[in-house]
């Protein structure tokens, strides 16, 4: 049996990138997956595709997460579609990785924007686990994506790396929350990955030099290497590991 055989996982922001690369890992494992995406429904039902072709399970489940409806929203499809799928009535898996970004500096950046940050990346986090704890496992896993800006002074983006330190805070008080009932919470910290958000400036020469440089590997991330890592953690090898933010950067800035 395949070592997440019989387990349910959510995994938000799932359409692409790293939480796509998360959700395909899970699902290769054994889960069954619930694809989250916000507006993308064409590219959420292709990862479903994806893992549909490789003998996995998983279902495409949409929800914009900008506001505690959304969240809610979420959880009524998990419980009206996801579980159903796998004739359980408890997730045992909940990866937090759906966020949004910033190109504007400190001193540019307005409320309004700093708003749309912590709703998504905080506040929809924060929400999502309080109102899925009646349906959690005893011994279920909680991953949240945080980032390596966390330990990296970065100060270009400021108001999504302190979004990302929140979420580290989280991580610490509620793996203590938690732990009576065996659920580990961890936080995987990414560095520099090779998906579409960075495409831009990250797939030049000059760009792929600049980002290999940061590593003490010499390369840039893939989404496998952080789907890798979350693949630990949610498995029973995982058990003992909570409350941990656990650098996936490649060694950048040592």
């Amino acid at each position: 049996m395949k070592r997440l055989g019989g387990k349910t996982a959510l995994v938000t922001g799932a359409s692409r990138g790293i939480g796509r690369g998360i959700a395909m890992r899970l699902a290769a494992d054994g889960a069954t997956v619930g694809v989250h995406y916000g507006s993308n429904r064409d590219a959420a039902n292709e990862v479903v595709r994806a893992i549909e072709a490789q003998g996995g399970r998983a279902i495409a489940i949409g929800a914009q997460l900008d506001t505690v409806h959304g969240v809610n929203a979420l959880l009524e499809a998990v419980q009206s579609s996801l579980l159903p799928l796998t004739g359980n009535d408890k997730l045992d898996i909940v990866i937090n990785n759906a966020g949004v970004g910033t190109s504007s500096s400190f001193e540019e950046t307005t409320e309004q924007e700093l708003d749309r940050l912590l709703a998504v990346n905080v506040k929809a986090p924060f929400f999502l686990v309080q109102q899925a704890l009646p349906i959690l496992n005893e011994g279920g896993r909680i991953v949240n994506i945080s980032s390596g800006v966390t330990r990296i002074a970065y100060p270009h983006i400021m108001a999504y790396n302190l979004t990302k330190g929140a979420i580290n805070t989280f991580t610490l008080h509620l793996a203590q929350l938690l732990g009576p009932r065996g659920v580990t919470v961890n936080a995987v910290l990414p560095g520099i990955v090779d998906t579409d958000v960075n495409a831009a400036w990250l797939r030049t020469p000059e760009g792929q030099a600049h980002a290999s440089g940061m590593s003490a590997l010499g390369r840039v991330g893939e989404p496998s290497d952080i789907a890798d890592v979350v693949a630990f953690l949610v498995s029973a090898d995982g058990r003992w590991v909570t409350g941990q933010m656990v650098d996936a950067t490649g060694g950048s800035h040592l």
